[in-house]
């Protein structure tokens, strides 16, 4: 774009100016290239001109669009120069009261001078949570982002806050602190963040001072990092201080102060406990006086002093300690004003007499004459002797003040390590935020060492702003993937070398300290031979030998080099500092310990050369050294984290509240680098707009056709058609850069754009007036040929109709004879063709019948001849074969007989005869001598037979044995007797611990009814006083006799009632949620101290993993015994450290537990679901079990039978007394009896075997039944190895142990029962080895205290004796903490342990319960198996009462079915609402029936406390809270229905009246109830809120309904946030929560007159959210955004109307938006517009009405800002208004509540209670 389209006529420029810096003119013609000067015209009408310089050509900077003017970030402007930085600066600062602004990462805060409502809690909430482009620029945004990176990148921040003194650094980094206390913890106990704030008080007090620029200078540098955890909860901070002002101890210029901690100890001289130390007022010392300004206007000394003692105090800083501090600061108050004689040239004196000496030195514990001696006197060393040379009064006065700046300087290090003391955490650091609170570029008059070291530091802070800038920069490009060069920015390393690199000036100025004749003249020597022709940066005065001049990157600053070398040194006459440390007072000792560690240090490494003197003083460092060393690993820390900026601006030196002077701000701008920045940005891509936001903000300039679904290249193609120039911008992955100006460009082209757009509508507008005017002349003609020609149309349309009926008959006609004819050729057709075909398929079905009778006829011939052919050749072959066989069989008998004939073969057969019979002879010999050892054998065999028996009756008896042990075991494995001995036992501990609770309830009761009576008491008071005003109000209305007073009076009366009840209602929820608290603490204390007097006892193994199975039946026993409190009349004094410990630690302790609630009732929900599978597969185990046992029993009796038969049997056969001899072997009766015993051998093995079998079986199937029983388990049975007896044959690896595996079938058997008993003997030795571990620990344990204690004592010995005593009583408190905290644990442990007791006996209740059922069934079983007939038996309709029977102590079983475990959900779809309200109510009446009151006030005190519960645990659960909320009215509502009162019983129903209670008066309870709804009403409303905030901001504000109808204006570097990528919340998305929320209400049956207010409080929360955020965003403020603010209201009006809640009074409570809405449309120019303002905002405050007018932005050019002129009307307009002077709408108020009387039509008895409740122990009477 070429510089004559800018420089056009009209176009703005600014013009520097000497008084303003820069003027605004405007071109009174076109420039041209070439032209020599601008023809101008300023503001003020004057014509000037400005000439150009050829050779430069550089033009006046031009001014930006007026749209553009008053941004929040500097970076969205279009023009990026220091004129317009400043101007925009101007526009905030002056008119719109914005102190701060954006630039780009920078934070630019100007000083207002004034008190700003700006920084309150709501301003923080409001803020908290937000990005940091959605607001307005804050601090708190700053902080907000700091925290929210911290948290989300878990990455270091920190917070950079610089300016010169005077410009809010201070303030800025206070409110930084307090937005991240506020915001990272709750405030009720802010412990850790009120000592994080409390440390400002007190580093203000020692640190800072009033200067000519600042009455609260800070004095000192300071970085702050406050710790977080991994929650982001602040744990501590640490501090670090930079070069604190010594010099100002000793002196003060003109209109300047000391620091405060000395008028403030001045100011307080008159308290008793600053008596001893001889103050009076702060202008009889001379450390104080110089400065002849002892006052700052508003600010009380003596006030500030209580201040800053507080503050010591909070930080643990004890009372012995602070007074020490004030007697150090005393003392150098006196030592001030010690007066020091000149006797001679250098010789000079202190009178002994001198008072100020003689308290300085009584202050200090040191001796006078010792004292006096050293102030006067020196000590030279050299290598052989010493020598004491007095000095003269200039040094004797310079040392009496170094020795002062000495002694502050170390009692300011020493406060500030105590601080961080303080602050500091036990817990690990997760992340700390950082804030440096550092001094800006100075520079004076006079600029000494001070403004040295300050300069320098700023020049670091510079380079690393600079470098971070340009790595944004460069990431941002390199990110969006755009070509880019290398920025060049001023680097000030040539500078930052100048001062710290080798010979540098730091250097120099060191060596210049060793040397022994070192001056300022020779040093300032040294520095122009080193470095005046070296480095550019350096100068040298032209008048001035003892000065230096350094170009820094602000400005160029001119030294004095006097004193340098002094301040660099900082030395102290070390005999003065000998005779301190010889001091009495043991505290001031402490301030010199680090001396006295460097010291011997120094000697040490001394010791051989004997030079320690000289080597000290080489050995130390110079406070240059240190500085830089500071600075250094300041910069480390710096460059390790995320650095955030805020650039603090002094806007004027008068001081005067929003007042600029361009000439002081311009040259601060240029001293903190803001316009360097803004000089990077501009040298690249200032102006940034993402496609969508560029495609909505110029839509305008394009045309239809030219839209194309990209957005991306349809920004593309307009940009290429608007700017020719392609360097002027570049495309981004999402965004589009733009150099400087071309936003202004754009901008032009869209208002010439949108100004042909209005002419061309005021053409159309005109248009259509006159074209209005011939359409209706028009319509008239139309209207006379309009009937004329519908005569005509009438008479064409009769012809055409005749002449269309004639033509129809026509056709029809000759269509009947055409169809006619047609019909009867059609016909012939068909019959011939019928004819045709039929003698065609004739034909054709006679041939295919000839054909296949032919083939049949085939095929039968065929196969009778090939049969026939068959036979025939089986005859023949087998006559064949017949004939052969003949002929051999012939021949064969022919051979037979001839053999037979021969004498040969007979011969043959005599021999072989002979043989045989000479062998069987030899066998018969043979076998005799066999049969003789055979008789021998079997009497040996019979022997070994008997002993064989014998063995085997003993292996029986051992097997009959091993099998009664085995039963005996498996009988003793549930062990249930003994369990439930043990239980019993348990269960007379628990009765006793219940009625020492019930003594404690007593008491609590009897102390609540005296808290009630008193109330009562308060009420009556306010009933008579209530009464005395209604008689007022009626003896006025008698005496006035207009209605309109009444009626204002009563509507008086109905507001204080109204806030009268609020309060109440605030102060009761405040009430229950402290007595909850207290209850809660003062049950875990009482169950410590009764857990740590009762013994521990020690389980069986066997229960020692229990807790498994007990827990799938039982749930949450909480709430039980929540009623119960006891009240501790005696507190005990604790260090506070300790007790803010114990706090965190309690409060650690109850997350723990809330957690560990939470997830038990998770697993006793999932586990009762699987509790009924589990007892379903019992019953089965126990029925297999019980079928396997009559079996074995059978079998075994059977073997038993067997067995005896055998032994009768072996009996007979070996009785030799017997009448006949036993049979003899080999003989049939022996063969028998032996054949016998085989048999009976076989089946005894049999017996055996599945006797076996059923015994391994039975043991599986115990195994199986007590797998999660207590006995079983852990135990982990691999029953797959195991393979099945019955199904298995036997193996050779079985014979190998028995023939029948009889061994095997015994040992596998066993095998089982010996896992389990070997499992239990496992968890014995493992109890017994934790057991042995336990004890051994708590040994060590107490080995460690006694050591401990030992070395406490020790040191103690050696303490003074206040210290001892102080020692001691934090030793105790300390191991009464850690005793109390054991106790806490040992207190939960126990709680379990009940708790799993409690399952247990539960249980095994219903167990017992359960086998009883069995027993009775089993009895039952024979009468009911007998067969009777049939009858039909008639059920007798039975009349309830409306009552519920339950036994005593069930309360607490049907709690926790009805209150704990209950799902809302499920009962509000499926039954009546207020179903438990209504069974509960039931029970009561049965109590009430029966006449006992304990189990009335014990059920609805267990009620209480069970709703309580349940509320606490899952009160961010909106469906819960809503659902109890309506159960707990309806059954306030039920005791009120049925309590017999006259004011209730006229809404019953007759059955209603007489099913009131009879005994018993509740009217407490409903007030109790009242309460408890209250409490839950105001935990509704929280849930409420935050289910809403995030929508509120997002759907009401953010979201355009018709996106881009005016565009949005650019925004710089920091874009709003955008929920392109999410779901897009709109007014909808509200409307269906809050439609959500009231049908949720709805369905719970919750009262119509409850719901209208709880829809009244989301209305409130809904207006006040949006209105606040309204208030802090000026991007907001504008016409359209008026526009659809409106439009959103008229939506949530909308559904009112449709949900029928008109009248509840939400829509009243809109009135805010709608008239802040209606303000942001309204004309807003002349004082007519100020009168309608004024009469309209009648809901908004004045503070609000002027902050809406203020931050009214217009988005086109088309709307005007609101002038100054117009908010001063405003504002004298309001001033009369008696309102509240806050800015925001408080969005944590609730509305009173009001809970009317609603009775139930629904009848009591008929109520059924639904099984999926399981409430079967309730019965209906």
């Amino acid at each position: 774009m070429a510089a004559s389209e800018l420089y056009a006529k009209y176009a703005r420029v600014w013009l520097p100016d000497a008084a303003e810096v820069w003027k605004s003119a405007e071109l009174t013609k076109d420039y041209s290239p070439g032209d020599l000067k601008l023809t101008l015209q300023l503001e003020d009408g004057t014509e000037v001109e400005h000439k150009i310089d050829p050779r430069t050509n550089n033009l006046p900077p031009l001014r930006n669009p007026n749209i553009l003017v008053g941004e929040n970030d500097l970076t969205a402007l279009s023009y990026l120069h220091e004129p317009a930085v400043l101007h925009n600066l101007k526009v905030r600062f002056i008119d719109s009261k914005s102190i701060y602004t954006y630039c780009g990462i920078v934070l630019v805060a100007i000083n207002p001078y004034e008190s700003l409502p700006i920084y309150e809690a709501d301003i923080i909430n409001a803020y908290s949570g937000q990005n940091m482009g959605d607001m307005d620029p804050h601090i708190f945004a700053v902080a907000e982002e700091a925290y929210k990176q911290m948290a989300r990148d878990e990455r270091n921040q920190s917070i950079i806050v610089s300016g010169e003194s005077g410009a809010g650094k201070t303030v800025s980094a206070k409110y930084a602190m307090r937005y991240f206390a506020t915001v990272s913890c709750s405030s009720s106990e802010a412990s850790v963040e009120e000592r994080v704030l409390a440390s400002n008080p007190i580093m203000e007090a020692l640190g800072n001072a009033k200067t000519t620029r600042n009455d609260n200078s800070s004095r000192f540098g300071k970085y702050i990092e406050i710790g977080f955890d991994k929650k982001h909860c602040i744990i501590g901070a640490n501090m670090r201080t930079y070069l604190l002002e010594k010099s100002r101890v000793v002196f003060q210029a003109d209109e300047e102060r000391n620091y405060h901690i000395f008028y403030q100890l001045c100011a307080s001289s008159h308290l008793p406990e600053f008596k001893a130390f001889k103050l009076g007022c702060a202008d009889d010392f001379h450390c104080t006086n110089q400065g002849q300004s002892p006052v700052i206007d508003g600010v009380d000394d003596a006030k500030e002093m209580c201040n800053t003692r507080r503050a010591f105090s909070m930080l643990g800083i004890g009372e012995s300690d602070q007074m020490a501090i004030y007697q150090i600061l005393a003392a150098i108050l006196h030592l001030s004003n010690v007066e020091v004689k000149d006797q001679s040239a250098d010789k000079s004196s202190i009178l002994p007499d001198s008072v100020h000496l003689m308290v300085f030195c009584e202050l200090m514990g040191v001796p006078c004459e010792e004292m006096a001696h050293w102030l006067c006197h020196r000590k030279l060393k050299t290598t052989t002797e010493t020598y004491v040379k007095s000095v003269s009064k200039m040094n004797a006065v310079n040392g009496r003040d170094a020795l002062a700046k000495h002694i502050y300087a170390r009692l300011f290090s020493w406060i500030v390590c105590s601080i961080n003391i303080a602050l500091k955490s036990a817990a690990k650091q997760h992340s700390f935020i950082g804030v440096l609170d550092i001094y800006g570029f100075e520079t004076f008059d006079v600029n000494s060492f001070e403004q040295f070291c300050i300069n320098y530091a700023n020049e670091k802070l510079q380079q690393q702003f600079n470098l971070h800038v340009f790595k944004l920069e460069q990431e941002e490009y390199m990110k969006e993937e755009i070509p880019w060069t290398l920025i060049d920015f001023d680097d000030n390393q040539p500078c930052i070398d100048l001062i710290e690199a080798k010979l540098g000036v730091l250097d120099l100025l060191d060596e210049e300290c060793k040397m022994p004749k070192g001056s300022d003249d020779t040093w300032a020597q040294k520095l122009y031979n080193t470095l005046l022709k070296q480095n550019a940066h350096f100068d040298k005065p032209r008048l001035s030998n003892r000065a230096f001049i350094i170009h820094h990157f602000a400005d160029k600053v001119e030294y004095q080099c006097e004193g340098f070398l002094e301040k660099n040194k900082d030395t102290v006459n070390e005999e003065q500092i000998n005779v301190l440390k010889k001091s009495k007072v043991d505290w001031l000792l402490k301030l010199f310990q680090d001396d006295e560690k460097a010291a011997s240090s120094t000697n040490k490494r001394t010791s051989v050369t004997g030079r320690a003197g000289q080597a000290q003083r080489d050995n130390k460092k110079t406070v240059g050294l240190q500085f830089r060393q500071s600075l250094h690993l300041l910069m480390d820390t710096l460059n390790a984290t995320t650095p955030h900026y805020v650039r603090c601006i002094k806007p004027n030196d008068n001081k005067s509240p929003f007042y600029m002077d361009p000439v002081r701000a311009v040259q601060q701008l240029r001293a903190c680098g803001i316009l360097e920045t803004i000089r990077i940005s501009a040298a690249g891509f200032p102006s940034r707009w993402t496609y969508q936001e560029f495609f909505s903000r110029y839509r305008v300039l394009m045309k239809q056709k030219d839209i194309l679904h990209d957005r991306k290249q349809t920004c593309k193609n307009l940009l290429e058609k608007l700017v020719k120039d392609k360097d002027k911008y570049q495309f981004g992955k999402n965004k589009i850069f733009f150099r400087a100006g071309q936003v202004a460009y754009l901008e032009k082209l869209r208002s010439d754009k949108l100004r042909m757009a209005c002419v061309r509508i005021q053409k159309t507008i005109r248009c259509w007036l006159a074209r209005k005017k011939y359409l209706r002349m028009r319509e008239s003609a139309i209207t006379i040929q309009r009937h004329v020609r519908g005569h005509q149309a009438r008479c064409y349309v009769k012809f055409l109709q005749r002449t269309r009926a004639a033509v129809i008959i026509q056709r029809n006609v000759r269509m009947w004879v055409t169809r006619t004819c047609y019909q009867q050729l059609r016909s012939a057709a068909i019959t011939i063709q019928c004819f045709l075909r039929t003698y065609m398929a004739r034909n054709e079905y006679y041939k295919l019948v000839f054909e296949q009778k032919a083939v049949v006829i085939q095929k039968w011939v065929k196969g009778w001849l090939a049969r026939q052919h068959y036979k025939r050749t089986m005859a023949a072959i087998v006559l064949l074969q017949s004939c052969v066989r003949r002929m051999k069989a012939k021949k064969e008998l022919k051979t037979l007989k001839v053999e037979a004939r021969s004498v040969e073969r007979f011969k043959k057969l005599n021999i072989g005869m002979e043989n045989k019979i000479m062998q069987l002879q030899h066998k018969i010999n043979e076998q005799q001598k066999d049969n003789r050892e055979l008789s021998e054998r079997l009497n040996v065999m019979e022997k070994t037979q008997t002993t064989e028996r014998e063995k085997q009756n003993r292996e029986t008896e051992n097997l009959r044995r091993s099998g009664q042990e085995a039963k005996a075991k498996a009988a003793t494995l549930p062990s249930l007797l003994e369990q439930l001995s043990f239980l019993q036992h348990e269960l007379e501990n628990t009765r006793r611990e219940k009625q020492d609770l019930e003594e404690h309830t007593k008491v609590y009761k009897e102390q609540t009814q005296q808290v009630v009576e008193d109330l009562n008491m308060k009420n009556s008071l306010l009933n008579s006083e209530k009464d005395e005003m209604n008689q007022r109000i009626l003896e006025q209305a008698n005496q006035l006799t207009e209605i309109k007073t009444n009626v204002e009076n009563a509507k008086q009366l109905e507001k204080d009632l109204t806030e009268e009840r609020s309060r109440y209602q605030s102060l009761l929820s405040e009430h229950l949620h402290l007595e909850e608290r207290h209850r809660d603490v003062k049950e875990e204390m009482n169950l410590s101290l009764s857990s740590s007097k009762s013994s521990h006892k020690r389980t069986d193994s066997n229960y020692s993993s229990n807790s498994s199975e007990f827990s799938q039946s039982l749930g949450s026993t909480e709430g039980e015994n929540s009623s119960i409190q006891t009240e501790d009349e005696t507190q005990a004094t604790v260090d506070l450290p300790v007790l803010l410990k114990l706090q965190k630690r309690v409060k650690e302790l109850e997350q723990d537990k809330q957690s560990l609630w939470q997830q038990l009732d998770n697993r006793e929900e999932d586990q009762q679901e699987k509790a009924k599978e589990v007892e379903e597969q019992r019953t089965v185990g126990r029925a297999e079990l019980d079928l396997e046992t009559l079996k074995r029993q059978e079998l075994e009796s059977e073997n038993k039978k067997l067995k005896q038969d055998l032994n009768e049997l072996r009996k007979s056969l070996t009785n030799e007394n017997s009448e006949s001899a036993p049979p003899i072997p080999g003989s049939l009766p022996y063969n028998i009896l032996l054949e016998h015993l085989s048999s009976s051998n076989e089946e005894l093995d049999m017996r055996k075997e599945e006797v076996l079998l059923l015994r391994s079986h039975m043991v599986r199937q115990e195994a199986l039944k007590h797998k999660d029983s207590v006995l079983g388990e852990g135990v982990k049975l691999d029953f797959s190895e195991m393979s099945s007896f019955q199904d298995v044959d036997r193996s050779t690896n079985i014979h190998t142990l028995n023939e029948d595996g009889e061994l095997w079938l015994a040992y596998e058997g066993l095998k089982e029962t010996n896992r389990i008993l070997e499992y239990q003997m496992q968890e014995q030795k493992r109890a017994h080895h934790e057991e042995n571990r336990k004890l051994l620990s708590e040994v060590n344990k107490f080995k460690g205290e006694k050591e401990q204690q030992q070395k406490l004592l020790n040191q103690s010995l050696l303490l003074p004796e206040d210290a001892r005593v102080e020692a001691s009583l934090k030793h105790e408190m300390t191991r009464l903490t850690n005793e109390n905290l054991e106790l806490m644990e040992q207190q939960e442990q126990q709680a379990e342990t009940i708790r799993k007791l409690k399952k247990q006996l539960k249980l095994y209740i219903k167990k017992v319960e359960h086998f009883e059922a069995s027993a009775q069934q089993k009895n039952k079983a024979p009468v009911m198996a007998a067969p009777v007939r049939a009858v039909n038996i008639t059920r007798k309709e039975k009349e309830y009462r409306g009552m519920l029977e339950y036994r005593e102590g069930d309360e607490t079983r049907l709690l926790k079915k009805l209150v704990v475990d209950l799902k809302p959900r499920g009962v509000a779809v499926s039954f009546i609402p207020g179903l438990p309200a209504y069974i509960i109510f039931m029970c009561v009446r049965y109590a009430d029936n029966v006449n006992d009151d304990q189990r009335v006030s014990t059920l609805l005190n267990s009620t209480i406390s069970s709703i309580k519960g349940v509320i606490k645990r899952r009160g961010n659960d909106f469906e819960v809270v809503s659902f109890w909320l309506a159960n707990t009215c309806r059954l306030m509502h039920c005791l009120k229905q049925y309590s017999g009162d006259e004011v209730f019983i006229t809404h019953n129903t007759a059955k209603q009246n007489e099913q009131c209670l009879a005994n018993f008066e509740l009217s407490e309870y409903q007030q109790v109830f009242g309460d408890l709804a209250i409490q839950i009403y105001r935990q509704l409303i929280k849930c409420m809120e935050e289910n809403l905030q995030p929508l509120i901001v997002a759907s009401m504000l953010e979201h355009e309904t018709i996106q881009g109808v005016l565009g949005s204006k650019p925004t710089g570097l920091r874009k709003r946030s955008s929920n392109s990528q999410e779901q897009t919340i709109t007014v909808e998305v509200l409307l269906q929560r809050l439609s959500v929320f009231h049908t949720t209400m709805s369905q719970h049956g919750m009262d119509l007159d409850l719901i209208k207010q709880i829809v009244k409080q989301q209305f409130y929360i809904i207006c006040a959210v949006t209105l606040n955020h309204l208030l802090l965003r000026k991007d907001m403020c504008s016409w359209s955004k008026g526009l659809q603010i409106r439009y959103n209201v008229w939506q949530l009006e909308e559904w009112l109307v449709e949900r029928e809640l008109a009248d509840c009074g939400a829509k009243e409570t809109l009135d805010p938006l709608v008239e802040a809405a209606q303000l942001l449309q309204i004309n807003k120019k002349t004082e007519a517009d100020a009168q309608a303002i004024c009469t309209m905002c009648s809901a908004l405050t004045t503070a609000q009405i002027v902050k809406v007018l203020t931050l009214y932005t217009p988005v086109i050019e088309f709307e005007e800002r609101v002038t100054t002129a117009f908010i001063t009307i405003i504002k004298n307009l309001l001033k009369d208004r008696v309102e509240t002077t806050t800015l925001m709408m408080d969005t944590k108020k609730i509305f009173s509540v009001t809970l009317p009387f609603t009775p139930t039509s629904v009848a009591l008895e008929t109520i059924q209670i639904p099984a999926s409740l399981n409430l079967g122990f309730l019965a209906r009477i």
